[in-house]
């Protein structure tokens, strides 16, 4: 069971990627003062657990009107995992630093909660991995708050982006981004043949 939750926490780690998000963070709100910074911070984090809340209370009813089955679902969402994972792990730095603020735009909204944080990967995750089908409502709950968990590390890790950063390096940084690339990717074949037997 310790190892089974230990695989949940990690899937979330990877799929939000609160480290690999921080250059983003940091490009988007690299002219604003520290007190501004502090409430793009807050105002992404919190839209994005909204996100991802509302696709764990209404994901499955979605799903059931799309006359989607979970099995099919997961499949889909264990390709596109597999696609993120592996632009994670051939990503040049040109790509990863391919950001865009345009006017009248809450970078809080965009690009910081959705896509980055409340993302394909992310929703996928919100919706299979609180399945009434699959889960037990206890463990329902206890995926829902490893979700909330991570987002309120990623939160932490912002507000502390700029040392943190530094003491990785942008060396480090790319290896840890590759790293997890290559946990997402197998995460995604594993949630592929799950999603296959169970067809």
């Amino acid at each position: 069971m310790l190892h089974e939750w230990i695989n949940r926490a990690v899937t979330w780690v990877v799929i939000i990627d609160p480290i690999g998000t921080l250059p983003v963070y940091l490009a988007l709100t690299r002219k604003l003062s520290p007190e501004r910074r502090q409430k793009v911070a807050r105002k992404a984090i919190g839209i994005a657990a909204l996100v991802l809340l509302a696709y764990v209370a209404l994901g499955q009813v979605l799903l059931n009107a799309l006359g989607v089955t979970v099995p099919a679902f997961r499949l889909a969402g264990g390709i596109i995992l597999f696609l993120l994972g592996l632009r994670m792990v051939f990503e040049t730095e040109g790509e990863s630093q391919e950001l865009h603020e345009e006017p009248g735009h809450d970078v809080a909204v965009f690009p910081l909660a959705i896509p980055s944080l409340a993302g394909p990967g992310s929703v996928m995750a919100a919706i299979v991995m609180t399945e009434g089908g699959r889960f037990s409502p206890m463990e329902q709950l206890g995926n829902t708050l490893l979700m909330l968990a991570v987002l309120g590390l990623t939160w932490i890790l912002f507000r502390f982006a700029e040392p943190i950063q530094r003491w990785l390096g942008e060396t480090g940084a790319n290896v840890i981004s590759r790293v997890m690339g290559m946990i997402l990717c197998a995460l995604a074949v594993q949630a592929v043949v799950e999603s296959l037997k169970a067809m």
